[in-house]
């Protein structure tokens, strides 16, 4: 696959995702996709692997379910063949308390067919889990 075709997929999925758009995410994501997002389950219960699409798109409307989604913007993202890494400022309001959480979080995605095959998401969790229980966690 082309960089630029990949870039262009890319950018058409985090377009798909921000509008909550999520046929067209399900378009964009392979059937066969293995997916991880990394984090606490216990805080957020829609992270941990994925497989399939059907299960990917269930995880995202969970999120929508419970945050409210006030900005995601990918501010690098770096393309080398079928992969990509995109870096991203997020901002989403936690429905249940209305608290706003800011971060940033960076994914990896590799492409087949044209569609994500292979997704992987890191944030500071802890600093997450600080934003979402309200408080600053004593270490």
């Amino acid at each position: 696959m082309a960089n630029q075709d990949v870039r262009t997929l890319v950018r058409d999925m985090y377009s798909a995702y921000e509008a909550r758009d999520f046929s067209r995410v399900g378009d964009l994501i392979h059937d066969d996709v293995d997916w991880i997002i990394y984090g606490p389950k216990e805080v957020f219960p829609f992270v941990g692997p994925r497989q399939g699409k059907a299960a990917v798109l269930a995880a995202l409307k969970d999120i929508a379910t419970d945050y409210e989604l006030n900005r995601y913007t990918p501010e690098i993202t770096l393309v080398d063949g079928d992969r990509a890494a995109v870096m991203s400022d997020v901002s989403f309001t936690q429905k249940s308390s209305g608290r706003k959480l800011r971060f940033r979080l960076v994914n990896f995605l590799r492409f087949k067919d044209g569609r994500i095959v292979e997704f992987r998401e890191f944030a500071n969790t802890f600093d997450l889990v600080a934003q979402a229980l309200g408080r600053e966690l004593q270490v």
